[in-house]
């Protein structure tokens, strides 16, 4: 298979340029993808965009990856029902910092090969140019009518927030960057979600109309769950790739929950399996459903892509423990096993308090596993909450210091997938 129909097979294209396809195959073609800098990481969310880079080095062609510094400070209204808050350029430039720091983990840079990763910032180009320069040298080519024939453009001004002229303007600078790399970098094609095809066609515009010349385009589907939640997001936000903000085991349980629907569609788009793989691991899933194969595989792969086997075994060992013997008392558990659990949230508290005693519902509050008592109320009440693997279901419970593990640790478990571990000091 070429790329476009490798990418075709793991369901990563939805809208593609004629011409695109061929280009691909005539030559080494310098192609890029815009990173956000909203955040100092990018989260799972960004792995489509990464492994579309990763896909195309693969098969011989250079990634450019753009982190948006300029257009960051903007905020592009696609897919979004109102504006975004503006970052300053403090925020901006140590969140590029950490975006930079994680794609150099997944594409090669090394500059002894011809399609060598590149890294850029459209801030770079845009610090210097003036306004007046701007309207002159990019606005001229665009009309208003162009601009407002966007899905993105014309929902905001149906909306009943409207759109301010900030935004309005995103895609001429997102086709201005598209216009910089096609001249300066000969960067022919720029890929990304579906919500941007209106402005990455706003760009292969502005070079037809700038230069004469032919740029090229294809998105990928926004990334969705068989229930129709929202991917990436649990209960505490964001799947990070920073393993500060979610760690190896925290990532992994995030897949390894999936969905049969989700991760047979999953397997094709994250993972780097030949379809001969991925039907035959489906295949073995099947015979057996309640083995999750299925998810397994796939959480062992993109796990070990983002952190690493090391990591993807610690996660392991991790989930062992806590999974393998459910019925087993924590007692069993050494503190050796207890301080070595990867991704357990770890917390600090009080000896004091618990000498004396002190209601299930303040501590859940005290240790912030529940951000309200009203909330830790609730989840004892409806035997959500197990202390050293005991359910307790009594809002008036008790926790003191006799039920210290190791006279150090008590193992809290919130619903059915999130534990940690309180050390008394």
């Amino acid at each position: 298979m070429n790329l476009v129909e490798e990418l075709r097979w793991r369901g990563m294209i939805q809208d593609i340029m004629p011409g695109t396809e061929d280009q691909l195959n005539k030559e080494m073609t310098s192609a890029y993808i815009g990173f956000d800098p909203t955040a100092d990481s990018l989260h799972i969310g960004s792995l489509v965009p990464i492994l579309l880079l990763v896909h195309l080095q693969k098969a011989g062609h250079k990634p450019y990856a753009l982190v948006g510094g300029a257009t960051g400070m903007v905020g592009d209204p696609s897919g979004k029902s109102e504006e975004r808050n503006l970052l300053s350029e403090d925020i901006l430039q140590k969140n590029q910092a950490g975006v930079k720091k994680q794609l150099e983990k997944f594409l090669d840079f090394d500059t002894a090969k011809t399609n060598a990763a590149v890294m850029v910032n459209n801030y770079d180009w845009f610090k210097g140019m003036e306004f007046l320069d701007f309207i002159r040298d990019v606005g001229k080519h665009i009309t208003v009518n162009y601009m407002m024939s966007k899905d993105s453009v014309r929902k905001r001004i149906d909306s009943e927030n409207g759109i301010s002229f900030t935004e309005f303007t995103y895609q001429l600078i997102q086709g201005y960057d598209f216009y910089y790399l096609y001249k300066n970098h000969n960067c022919k094609l720029q890929m990304g979600g579906s919500d941007q095809w209106g402005n990455i066609t706003t760009g292969t515009e502005l070079i037809r109309r700038k230069t004469s010349g032919e740029a090229f385009a294809f998105t990928c589907p926004l990334v969705t769950k068989a229930d129709g939640g929202k991917f990436g997001k649990t209960e505490k936000g964001n799947i990070w790739l920073d393993p500060e903000k979610t760690t190896p085991y925290q990532f992994y349980q995030f897949w390894l929950n999936a969905s049969d629907d989700d991760a047979k569609k999953w397997l094709r788009i994250f993972t780097f399996l030949t379809p001969g793989d991925v039907d035959g691991i489906i295949t073995v899933h099947q015979q057996d459903p309640g083995l999750r194969i299925l998810q397994k595989k796939l959480a062992e792969e993109i796990t070990e892509f983002v952190h690493g086997e090391e990591e993807y075994r610690k996660a392991i060992e991790t989930t062992e423990k806590l999974f393998a013997n459910q019925n087993a008392p924590a007692e069993s558990l050494t503190a050796e096993d207890l301080e070595m659990m990867e991704g357990v949230v770890k917390i600090n508290y009080d000896l004091s308090k618990l000498q004396t005693g002190t209601d299930i519902v303040s501590f859940l509050a005290e240790t912030n596993i529940f951000e309200s008592k009203g909330e830790a109320r609730k989840m004892v009440q409806n035997g959500g909450i197990s202390i050293n693997r005991n359910k307790v279901a009594d809002v008036s419970h008790q926790v003191n210091a006799n039920q210290l593990l190791h006279q150090k640790y008590l193992l809290v478990q919130k619903g059915r997938k999130n534990y940690y571990l309180v050390m008394v000091n």
